[in-house]
């Protein structure tokens, strides 16, 4: 698990995680974060195993995985772990997979809002730490998955859980100079050296503005939808980093 960076307390920054090896006829060489798409066939048995070592319900046979963790100091747990992973498979027997061993988990699926079509799968579940969600999409031979799981609790515990209804936007200046974020019509600064400042938002597409002195602004575009928290951070060298979801 790779520190990322921080929320409402501590600056850190995210980063990937994770190698797996699958083995059977064929060795398929698992990535983390980065792509990887393999030129091997898909392997002639159509069973789907679940991988006892994923941090995230995945099956044995995969193209490629990835698994990536936010997380605070001082909290151990992570807030928000996601999974990403392709596999040889059809994306019904996929689906399949997935409600038999998240069941398992105590997982619970929630009607509202899902999608199940031939060639995609949107599916949010209340899982025993907090939300959860999957995506599937079927892709030439393949379906690929995206399966991501909160932490209620650890987000409390930040101090970045979002309100009923609505979403948290933390905005954190770790450069050397002074910092200014505008967004839905507020301004908000922050100086050097100083710690982190919430945000309660609607849902919504919201565009912002970050700038320090003697640079250049950042005008950029944040869609954001409620019970999720994002980080807004001024860098070390006074550049704007990429929006970052803590929750």
């Amino acid at each position: 698990m790779t520190t990322i960076r921080h929320g409402a307390q501590a600056p850190a920054r995210w980063q990937l995680f994770a190698c797996g090896l699958a083995l059977f006829a064929s060795c398929l060489l698992a990535a983390s974060a980065g792509a990887f798409v393999s030129n091997l066939p898909p392997l002639f048995t159509a069973a789907l195993t679940p991988d006892p070592a994923a941090k995230l319900p995945a099956p044995t046979r995969y193209l490629y995985r990835g698994t990536h963790t936010t997380v605070m100091p001082g909290i151990e747990s992570p807030l928000r772990t996601r999974l990403e992973t392709t596999v040889p498979a059809e994306l019904g027997d996929v689906l399949a997979f997935y409600r038999t061993e998240l069941g398992k988990l105590g997982w619970q699926e929630k009607p509202d809002g899902a999608v199940i079509a031939a060639g995609h799968v949107r599916l949010a579940f209340a899982s025993p730490l907090g939300p959860a969600a999957l995506e599937l999409a079927r892709k030439d031979s393949s379906t690929s998955i995206h399966l991501v799981q909160k932490n209620a609790e650890a987000a409390s515990r930040a101090n970045i859980m979002p309100e009923p209804g609505q979403a948290k936007l933390v905005f954190s200046n770790i450069s050397g100079k002074d910092a200014v974020l505008t967004i839905d019509a507020k301004t908000v600064k922050r100086a050097a050296g100083t710690h982190a400042v919430s945000l309660d938002l609607a849902p919504g597409r919201y565009s912002y503005e970050l700038s320090v002195p003697d640079r250049s602004a950042t005008t950029k575009t944040l869609e954001i939808v409620a019970g999720d928290a994002w980080e807004l951070t001024v860098g070390p060298d006074g550049d704007a980093w990429p929006p970052l979801q803590l929750y």
